[in-house]
């Protein structure tokens, strides 16, 4: 009896290795697939170090292409792109920074100052003035590019960076509507008791909402600093001073019918992608908190 029930619990001992076995396989090659995929969205990426790397007198363009770095170490190219006086990579990173960081305190601010009242107070025609505001995200953008060009012109905005800024202060649609969902799921007991100890409207959302919608914020601010940082078309609207440009600007003039240094114009792009990565890496989780919480309550 005791030799049947061994013998019997035989087959079923190696269908669990078998099905655990399988199960193992499978991960490992969905991982091998993830793997691969990384490897080819990566291949430009390493022909741009590859051609960065390469000195002057290498060849950039060879068939077939050179993926990823194997023969040149150049690493002085990256140095030139940085600190050549005729285009100085490391002042325009600065401008970008600057503009980057003026519209994410204003589109912070203004956002969310006007998505608190939409998503905790109570008073005539909320609804109607938000669906004007929603309904503004309609409008595309070169409809408003003439209208806007000509109001900072006439004001004498033209060559500053006044026009690439002071929108960011005034509020974004996208950012209220955005802010205003994630506020709506933070508790009303939390206000109420606020006004019980004498908390006025300024302190419930200086004290209470903004520390508890600090992932929503962080979608503005990360959301903000890659459209301005990538930003090509309004800088060469309004800029006409070398030394003002920005990175998405500079990189364009870096390409020339005669005469192109493709390495240092590869160096370049290679350091304009750094900020990018280095924002998202220390934003990584609360940027994915906010943007998975986001329209939890409707």
């Amino acid at each position: 009896m005791a030799k049947a029930v061994v013998e019997a619990s035989i087959p079923s001992d190696a269908g669990r290795v078998w099905r655990r076995t399988a199960a193992t396989m499978r991960v490992i090659a969905l991982y091998g697939a993830i793997l691969l995929l990384c490897l080819f969205i990566l291949m430009p990426i390493g022909w741009m170090l590859t051609a960065a790397l390469k000195p002057d007198t290498a060849p950039v363009f060879t068939f077939p292409p050179e993926w990823f770095p194997t023969e040149h170490w150049h690493w002085q190219t990256f140095k030139d792109a940085l600190l050549n006086p005729a285009q100085p990579f490391l002042r325009y990173a600065l401008n970008s920074a600057f503009i980057s960081l003026m519209a994410i305190i204003g589109a912070v601010l203004s956002s969310s100052l006007t998505a608190y009242p939409f998503a905790r107070l109570q008073f005539r025609g909320k609804n109607v003035l938000f669906t004007i505001l929603i309904a503004t995200m309609l409008l595309p953008g070169p409809v408003l590019l003439i209208p806007q060009f000509l109001i900072f012109y006439r004001i004498g905005w033209y060559g500053t960076y006044l026009p690439l800024i002071v929108p960011w202060f005034t509020g974004s649609a996208f950012y209220i509507f955005l802010l205003r969902q994630y506020m709506r799921t933070v508790p009303s007991d939390l206000d109420e008791a606020a006004r019980i100890d004498g908390a006025g409207y300024w302190e419930i959302y200086w004290r209470i909402i903004l520390p508890l919608t600090k992932p929503a914020l962080t979608v503005v601010a990360v959301f903000t600093f890659l459209a301005t940082w990538n930003d090509f078309f309004g800088p060469l609207l309004y800029l006409d001073d070398q030394n003002q440009f920005t990175v998405a600007l500079a990189l364009a003039t870096f390409v020339r019918r005669v005469g192109t240094e493709w390495n240092e114009m590869m160096a370049a792009n290679l350091l304009s992608i750094i900020p990018v990565l280095v924002v998202y890496f220390l934003a990584q989780n609360k940027l994915i908190g906010g943007i998975a919480s986001v329209g939890v309550k409707g």
